[in-house]
Formats: structure tokens, C-alpha cells, sequence
């Protein structure tokens, strides 16, 4: 199964192989936590999708380390 992000400097959707997947978490300034996936393409670029808690959660990636 890939996971299908958006690719900003293409402007296309692409898929992302699940072995280049990691969940990952952001915190705003203002304390929130916000949950994303993160594929890495076949030129090495980094994309990130943005999911909710209840996706995140479910995902079986591994988790990046920060």
C-alpha cells in the first residue's frame, strides 16, 4: 500500500512507497500538536501530509526521530 501525498514543486499527486514513511509530530508555538505523515520521494525530497489523530494512530509507520 503508498500513501498519497501532494507534491508542491511538481503540482502533482504522487505516491510514496510504504517503506519511505515515517509518522511525525509537530508542535506550533502555541503548544498544539499537530500529526503528519512524511514520505521521501525517489530524488530524496521530503513530503508531508498532514492527518488527524485518530489516522495517525492507526498508521503502523515507524515514528520519526527528531
Amino acid at each position: 500500500m503508498a500513501v498519497e501525498f501532494y507534491d508542491v514543486k511538481t503540482r502533482k499527486k504522487v505516491k510514496v512507497d510504504d517503506k519511505n514513511v515515517m509518522k511525525t509530530t509537530f508542535t506550533t508555538k502555541n503548544g498544539q500538536v499537530r500529526y503528519g505523515v512524511r514520505g521521501k520521494t525517489a530524488d530524496n525530497r521530503m513530503l508531508t501530509k498532514f492527518v488527524s489523530k485518530a489516522d495517525w494512530d492507526k498508521f503502523s509507520f515507524p515514528v520519526e526521530k527528531k
